[in-house]
């Protein structure tokens, strides 16, 4: 490379510089194997060259071999926190942008945490201080380690604090039923950290044991067996209390109380009843699990009192109702038990007087015995577009039915709104807006203060009592309810905007990429992808602006899944930043039954 003529070299108090020992100016090092030192590179003989002290070369070396320390602060444990990287001898945060579960699968990976359970932005476990370390990271989570990402380069970033990655690990590193007759029965043990244990019975439900099928792929749990049933462990015996409501996807995402939680033995170690051929879980024929294998409850005097014993075992609640099932419903199984002598208190079927197959009938005729308890009622909406908006109907007695407008109010469809866990109530619906049902209907004159834990502990008639018909059907919009729609569409393209909260806004452009862009078109029914919008005629922003930062990624399979900063209907104030869309597709959204939101009261 030419270089211009310098100036005569510079002296000073310390006299002339030292000589240029070496031309840097026409070195060509390539940094390859074969150059393990400036030694062996191509360059003119020691002490030639056409240089001056102005040229003179420099280097900044990396102070880290290997991997680059990381720890997560403010997390209130060792495996959940704000994600820090420490560079150049100082610890510094890494940016929000495009961070996702990959991201964190490796930063749990490289701290010995397990898997990764969140991946949260925006500051969520408060800001950082220092440098901004990382920005756009792109793990593909197969990494050993966070330095091992793309990234923008160290320092390099366009953030601030308020967007500081932060990461939630499960700690737990692995699940398994081990001792059972198929790969979906068995003694629950749990890796932590490496470390293989068992867990306690009395702190294990079935809610825990639905979780950990699933997790699993094994469906849904029908017992919990305790015991000993699936022999004796050895190694360790957690005292987590798992907490799970059901939903989680796996055991690392369920509340965990370990500190108060008591001791245990193996004796007690997690390992059994299940109720068969019902709508619920809590409803149905009664079978017992013996010897490892499911068998029939046989009984001539099943009554409340036994029902009750199995709710509660079941965590069901309270037994509604004791029965023989007919004919068509009775099993053709192994017979588990035959005559069942409870008081009522016992907390298991086993804790009462049976007997066993082989043992003498009572007098009477043995059948199937099956219960249906309180535990078996449920809500749900349906014929809406989504599981947050629809007509309303109740499962009760075994049988889907639905409830009745009459005096149905905004404090009425806040219950169903908290129980579905689906926000607060913004429209009640009636006169069948979501269509006509069928069957029973089960409410009649409901009459919520919006305090009741369930729709069915609000007065009301007593059930199944009525004078309707189902052209009043009673239905309900939650605030969670979200949809999307093209705001002055000509089919499909306008300006994109979500429902939420019982109000129409719409999505900012920042950080949007063409995943967005295509995921919405497919949510819309408009076509795999489209373009964004961006010389338009821009007015005033009218209503709400939900939504910033939305960062779909090419494997997110679904809209309503993408990253976002937190709901704000004041997201972005510049018309410019509105989000406008066109779709490859030219046809009409093929919609859900329409939705059109009354106003939301005051």
């Amino acid at each position: 490379m030419a270089h211009a003529a310098g100036p005569e070299p510079a002296t000073g108090n310390n006299g002339p510089s030292p000589p240029v020992q070496s031309e840097p100016c026409d070195s060509h090092c390539t940094g390859v194997a074969g150059h393990s030192h400036l030694g062996l590179s191509d360059v003119p003989g020691w002490g030639e060259n056409n240089c001056e002290h102005i040229h003179d070369a420099g280097v900044s070396c990396s102070v880290f071999e290997g991997a680059v320390e990381v720890r997560l602060a403010d997390g209130g444990r060792d495996c959940a926190g704000r994600v820090e990287v420490k560079q150049q001898g100082q610890w510094g945060t890494v940016c929000g942008n495009y961070w996702d579960m990959n991201d964190a699968a490796v930063v749990c990976k490289q701290l010995g945490c397990g898997s990764a359970v969140g991946a949260p932005q925006y500051g969520y476990f408060g800001p950082g201080s220092g440098p901004i370390w990382m920005d756009d990271v792109g793990c593909n989570g197969t990494e050993s380690a966070l330095s091992d990402c793309k990234h923008r380069g160290w320092g390099e970033h366009a953030c601030i604090h308020a967007f500081d990655a932060g990461v939630t690990c499960s700690e737990y590193t692995g699940f398994r039923l081990v001792n059972g007759s198929t790969a979906c029965a068995g003694r629950v043990e749990v890796q932590v950290l490496g470390t293989w244990g068992t867990l306690c019975a009395s702190h294990w439900h079935l809610l825990d044991a639905h979780v950990l099928c699933r997790h699993l792929n094994c469906g849904f749990a029908e017992s919990v067996p305790g015991g000993e049933h699936f022999g004796r462990a050895t190694g360790p015996v957690w005292r987590e209390s798992f907490h799970c409501d059901g939903t989680e996807a796996h055991l690392g995402q369920c509340p965990v109380i370990t500190l108060g939680a008591s001791p245990c033995s193996h004796g007690n170690n997690a390992a059994v009843l299940r109720l068969v051929g019902g709508g619920s879980r809590c409803d149905g024929r009664v079978e017992i699990f013996q010897n490892g294998t499911w068998g029939r409850v046989l009984d001539d005097q099943w009554d409340m009192q036994e029902a009750s014993v199995v709710c509660r075992q079941l965590r069901c609640g309270e037994a509604g109702t004791a029965y023989n099932p007919p004919k068509p419903e009775r099993g053709t199984g192994p017979v588990g038990l035959r005559g069942v002598r409870c008081a009522g208190h016992e907390a298991s079927l086993a804790l009462c007087n049976t007997s066993l197959p082989e043992s003498a009938p009572a007098a009477g005729v043995a059948e199937d015995v099956g219960v249906i308890c309180w535990g078996s009622r449920r809500v749900r909406l349906v014929n809406g577009s989504g599981r947050c908006a629809g007509r309303v109907e109740i499962y009760y007695q075994g049988i889907w039915g639905t409830v009745c407008d009459d005096g149905w109010d905004l404090s009425d469809a806040a219950v169903v709104c908290h129980q579905l866990g689906c926000g607060g109530a913004v429209e009640a619906a009636g006169s069948a807006q979501f269509g006509k049902g069928s069957g029973q209907i089960w409410l009649d004159g409901a009459n919520c203060s919006g305090a009741e834990a369930a729709l069915w502990d609000c007065p009301a008639r007593p059930w199944g009592q009525h004078d309707c018909g189902h052209k009043e059907d009673a239905g309900v919009i939650c605030s969670e309810f979200m949809a999307l729609r093209l705001e002055n569409s000509d089919g499909c393209s306008g300006r994109l905007q979500v429902f939420y909260n019982g109000t129409w806004g719409s999505i900012c452009s920042n950080l949007m990429t063409l995943d967005t862009v295509s995921l919405a078109c497919k949510e819309l029914g408009c076509g795999d992808g489209g373009s964004l919008e961006t010389r338009l005629p821009y007015g005033n922003v009218s209503g709400p602006t939900w939504l910033d930062n939305m960062q779909c990624g090419e494997k997110t399979s679904s809209f309503w899944q993408c990253p976002s900063a937190p709901w704000n209907p004041q997201s972005c104030e510049d018309p410019q930043e509105e989000t406008h869309i066109t779709c490859d597709g030219n046809s009409e959204p093929p919609g859900h039954r329409s939705v059109t939101p009354a106003p939301v009261p005051c």
